[in-house]
């Protein structure tokens, strides 16, 4: 499977990733903009909150490899504030919160890194072993791609490749589906490999 880099992905993206043994990873596109390369969705007090990584250049023609963060201006206090903000008091927040609170505090100057490395903390922390390799090109077509695929303008429904499978989270009475990685990582822990299993469409398991 072929597919971009996201910030904090959806569950929508892991369980494309759960689907495939080697994941390829498109080293090589140009960045676009309002997409999940640079920001993610998690749940906060009485709403679903929208976290954007600021880039410079967002609106030229960039390469992704090439794309640096923009840290004029204080995002990262300001989505760790979210965060802590929604996930402070989840089950398992404590265990987890640190990686990623490192990793922020780390400021990688480009998003490509920041993306990659986030990655690399929530497949360990699902204990999920995947094959990683990079394009070494752009290619157009591509077997069994994925990128652009998951999108804010698309709907999970219309992918088939995630169906919501139900969990405690922290606000609501009503469940919020395909939110960040991190609104599962924090709510279950420990199973939260078995909620993604089990958020795979039926078509897809075998």
């Amino acid at each position: 499977m072929t597919i971009e880099l996201q910030y904090l992905p959806s569950l929508e993206y892991f369980c494309a990733i759960l689907q495939n043994d080697e994941i390829v990873i498109e080293a090589h596109e140009y960045f676009e903009k309002q997409s999940y390369r640079n920001r993610c969705r998690i749940q906060t007090t009485n709403k679903i909150d929208t976290l954007s990584v600021p880039v410079q250049n967002g609106n030229k023609k960039v390469l992704i490899r090439d794309l640096k963060i923009d840290y004029s201006q204080d995002w990262t206090r300001r989505h760790w504030g979210a965060i802590s903000s929604g996930y402070g008091k989840s089950p398992f927040f404590e265990f987890y919160a640190e990686y990623f609170k490192k990793m922020l505090d780390k400021k990688p100057d480009f998003l490509f890194d920041l993306n990659l490395e986030l990655l690399t903390i929530c497949l360990k922390l699902l204990r999920l072993e995947k094959k990683i390799i990079f394009t070494e090109n752009y290619q157009k077509n591509v077997e069994n791609d994925k990128r652009g695929l998951i999108h804010p303008k698309k709907s999970f429904e219309d992918n088939k490749l995630y169906q919501p499978s139900v969990y405690r989270q922290n606000f609501g009475n009503e469940f919020e589906p395909n939110l960040s990685i991190l609104d599962l990582l924090f709510c279950q822990g420990n199973q939260s490999l078995t909620v993604l299993k089990q958020s795979l469409k039926i078509e897809q398991i075998n």
